[in-house]
């Protein structure tokens, strides 16, 4: 069901980004290949393990009657929007610190060092990251009790929403008003991958746009304006920083110009 939902909003994302680009500068050819590289290594390691892990942790949990869902005896019809939405407010939190711990800024600045940004920005993460985040789902599937359903709802929509927040598509300025109002779009995750430092430190929400805005990251649109603002870090943007080799390896090497992240 992952795959499938994956696999059709990729498609739909990458006709859409050829029929309407919000930008038209944003290279293709070498970074595609490179975040696809990428995706076949996380997938080779642990992508198809992590995206069965927290949906059998699910049911281990509602075997043994662990988490709070399984205390308070709430229903289906309750504990599944919960997750949902719990999870969401989890994965928010997760982001935000990734940015402000120096270790995990590191793995995740493979994926803000993308010096453009559309769909298959999306998918572009460390391998390792990939199972720090698996780590932090199951911890709060558990704690939660959070049932199958409910998981695997979440994770079909994760996948989908990151691919079309990271999408290089034009959408009008009133829709997207009312659109940001309730989740996460193109124009507002856009700001996230500025190059400067107080863009990239604000709009963390990957679904939800409300967690910004209740927490004071919220930021409507870049100084610079979405067609002039430099995508990606400063440290990393030379053709041998976007190898492979390079990105699977970044983690472990300082950059030359460390950003406020890198030193919080």
């Amino acid at each position: 069901m992952r795959a499938g939902a994956f696999f059709g909003v990729l498609l739909i994302m990458l006709a859409w980004e050829r029929r309407a680009p919000r930008r038209t500068d944003i290279p293709r050819r070498g970074r595609w290949f490179v975040n696809g590289a990428l995706v076949l290594v996380d997938t080779a390691i642990v992508r198809l393990l992590g995206s069965l892990l927290p949906v059998a942790v699910a049911v281990v949990a509602a075997d043994r009657g662990w988490g709070v869902f399984h205390a308070v005896a709430w229903p289906l019809a309750v504990t599944i929007p919960l997750t949902i939405v719990l999870m969401d407010l989890a994965i928010f939190w997760q982001h935000r610190l990734f940015h402000r711990i120096p270790l995990f800024w590191r793995l995740h600045r493979v994926h803000h060092s993308d010096t453009g940004f559309d769909t298959t920005t999306g998918v572009r993460f460390h391998p390792a990251e990939i199972v720090v985040s698996l780590l932090w789902k199951l911890i709060v599937v558990t704690a939660l009790g959070a049932p199958v359903l409910g998981v695997v709802i979440f994770e079909i929509v994760l996948s989908a929403t990151s691919l079309f927040n990271h999408g290089n598509v034009r959408i009008p300025d009133g829709v997207d008003a009312v659109l940001r109002r309730v989740i996460v779009t193109p124009d507002m995750h856009r700001v996230h991958h500025s190059s400067a430092v107080a863009e990239t430190d604000s709009n963390f929400g990957f679904n939800l746009s409300v967690w910004d805005r209740w927490f004071g990251s919220y930021r409507a649109q870049p100084e610079a304006g979405h067609r002039d603002m430099q995508i990606g870090l400063k440290a990393f943007r030379t053709p041998a920083d976007q190898r492979l080799p390079a990105l699977l390896t970044q983690p472990a090497v300082p950059p030359s110009a460390p950003t406020r992240s890198e030193g919080a």
